[in-house]
């Protein structure tokens, strides 16, 4: 396994910057985020890292060789928006940035992708497949004339009010993932898969890991503190970020040696890629690399 880092969280770096900080920590790759140049619009987007617009064959290969002259690898380009928007506009948006990603990964001769399914929020799993099929097939079409694998991170994207009540992702337990696996039917469609999410779910994180080993494109690591006081005042109905609360690896609730055991168990070998959201490290650049080193130090006790 290579251990790695999320970009997203060192937003204010440039990707030089950004590449030179990963090397310094030991890490051995990244997930680069691609959001488009501009204003984000909720936490942790808007990061980019690599602006896909107009990347040429030449910055492509600067890029990589950058990269892999200081002992980094790039394990995905990144791009998470809900692409199945209810607003066909902005939905349009995001598939034809999302296009982008999936060329320029190929272009720079890096195998995958992350992302979200999408969700429209007010309407049921079930309401929701038709749009799955007409959004999804088309794009993984493009990925596989590319070459280039999709991984789809387990995220609900259900934390604030505007994302009541289904949330921005449907992909986000083991009964959808093989709905939307099989609807689909891609070898190129795949998961990018989070232990986190699923404790604040109430499932079980190791299980599914034997059930989807082929499935598993990327892995984040990312650990969540659930308060069970608060879960029993405002119950499972509520936003989430009510009863949990993101941590760096090691200050929440995954069993991360449990969890880096289940992976060998099937022969991963790819990117164990931390990911920073704890609003105990968010004051400062400073603060966010701070969160990185730790993240590293404690990891490497576990990814071989």
């Amino acid at each position: 396994m290579k251990l790695g880092l999320v970009s997203a969280i060192l937003g204010d770096l440039g990707y030089e910057e950004m590449i030179d900080f990963v090397s310094q920590c030991g890490l051995q790759c990244v997930e680069v985020a691609c959001w488009p140049q501009g204003k984000a619009e909720r936490r942790y987007a808007g990061v980019s890292h690599i602006d896909v617009d107009g990347l040429t064959e030449e910055r492509a290969k600067y890029l990589v060789q950058y990269a892999k002259d200081r002992n980094v690898t790039i394990s995905s380009l990144a791009y998470y928006p809900n692409m199945l928007d209810p607003n066909l506009e902005k939905r349009q948006v995001y598939i034809d940035h999302f296009l982008k990603v999936i060329r320029a990964a190929d272009m720079m001769h890096i195998g995958t992708v992350a992302s979200f399914i999408g969700r429209l929020p007010d309407k049921s799993v079930e309401d929701n497949l038709p749009e799955v099929e007409k959004v999804w097939k088309p794009i993984l079409r493009a990925a596989e004339e590319h070459n280039v694998r999709i991984a789809i991170e387990n995220c609900p994207m259900l934390f604030t009010n505007d994302e009541w009540p289904g949330g921005q992702n449907l992909m986000t337990s083991p009964a959808n993932w093989r709905t939307i696996l099989k609807l689909l039917d891609s070898p190129y469609l795949g998961i990018n898969y989070d232990p986190s999410h699923f404790i604040w779910q109430q499932i079980d994180y190791i299980k599914p890991i034997y059930e989807f080993r082929d499935r598993i494109f990327h892995v984040h690591c990312k650990d969540i503190k659930l308060y069970p006081e608060k879960l029993a005042d405002v119950g499972t109905m509520a936003t989430p970020l009510q009863y949990m609360s993101p941590k760096i690896p090691g200050l929440g609730d995954v069993d991360w040696g449990r969890y880096i055991s289940a992976l060998t168990d099937i022969g991963y070998e790819d990117a164990v890629c931390i990911e920073i959201e704890d609003k105990s490290f968010e004051k400062s650049t400073e603060d966010a690399k701070r969160a990185v080193q730790l993240s590293a130090r404690y990891l490497k006790n576990f990814v071989i």
